[in-house]
């Protein structure tokens, strides 16, 4: 999977926005789907996987059980589709990965935690139409029946009614595949996240995985430093992307008001606390009792002292 590691917010915009051009529509309509995550060392496994285990043997039983306690008004219709987007949504492990159409909302998610400010962050983006044309025939005809480029929980009824099926169905045309699809507007929290999913054949292969064995060209990896997560926190902010719009509601407001004033202008660096003067091309300026140093986070992780020249430890601020 090609990375690239960029240098500053202007470089981040040009890498998100880049090959976003749909010729069919004459139209800047990315083809990407767009996933953030905090930490660059955390792989895209399902949270099913994350339960570890014989967690493979735990997906129906948690399915099963979760459409037997939840309430039936909460999906639109009773369909294995519907169920699992639902459960998704509110927590459920399942062999579902969250994307989102909007290059802002997944670099929200890359920077929503000041913990995770000490670390280099990701965006995935992967190539959904063209994971499409890997797709097997059988699920290929469904979606030019409908002129669509991925799935609805409908069209996806069509070809499987349970993911067992679903599963059966692929194995016999050959291969695993990734199938991607919108659920319902379920709510405001769905919507405003320009939510979709992704999931694989198979409860056990990893996204990564697939990629590397099936189509290494089909997405990459923008790799976001440390030092930069301040800045573009605050950018977002300033563009009305924060957790009052992303989690629509009074949690979310909450949520939003106690990051927004916190004291992040704060830094620890071996175990001393800086304030933050200024930002420019991924450097930060820090200040100590008038002493001022200019510290910025390397290729490797390691973050660097660039007035001292060695290497320092760096908190986003002092728990």
């Amino acid at each position: 999977m090609e990375e690239i590691r960029v240098t500053s917010w202007t470089d981040l915009q040009e890498r998100l926005y880049d090959r976003s051009w749909y010729q069919p529509h004459g139209r800047f309509r990315a083809p990407f789907a767009f996933r953030g995550v905090a930490n660059r060392a955390y792989a895209p496994r399902t949270s099913l996987q994350r339960l570890g285990g014989r967690y493979p043997t735990l997906e129906d039983p948690l399915l099963r059980n979760f459409r037997k306690y939840a309430a039936s008004s909460e999906v639109p219709r009773d369909s294995t589709w519907n169920w699992l987007a639902v459960a998704q949504h509110h927590g459920l492990p399942t062999r579902l990965l969250d994307w989102s159409y909007s290059p802002n909302v997944a670099l929200h998610f890359a920077t929503e935690q000041f913990d995770d400010f000490g670390v280099d962050g990701h965006i995935l983006a992967i190539d959904f139409i063209a994971c499409g044309s890997l797709l097997p025939s059988g699920l290929k005809r469904i979606l030019e029946k409908e002129g669509a480029l991925l799935f609805t929980a409908e069209m996806l009824n069509q070809y499987a009614k349970t993911l067992d099926e679903f599963d059966r169905n692929v194995a016999r045309e050959g291969g695993h595949c990734v199938a991607f699809f919108e659920p319902p507007s379920l709510d405001e929290r769905i919507v405003n996240q320009a939510a979709l999913f992704s999931f694989l054949s198979s409860p056990t292969v990893e996204l990564d995985e697939w990629l590397e064995r099936q189509a290494p060209g089909l997405a990459r990896r923008i790799v976001i430093p440390a030092c930069l997560k301040w800045e573009i926190r605050d950018k977002l902010d300033m563009a009305n992307v924060t957790e009052r719009v992303i989690y629509p509601g009074i949690d979310g407001l909450s949520r939003w008001l106690q990051r927004y004033y916190s004291p992040n202008h704060k830094i620890e660096i071996d175990g001393v606390i800086w304030e933050i003067q200024e930002m420019h091309d991924g450097r930060i300026v820090v200040e100590y009792q008038g002493e001022r140093r200019e510290i910025t986070s390397r290729d490797d992780g390691q973050w660097w002292d660039l007035t001292k020249d060695h290497a320092i430890i760096v908190r986003p601020r002092k728990r």
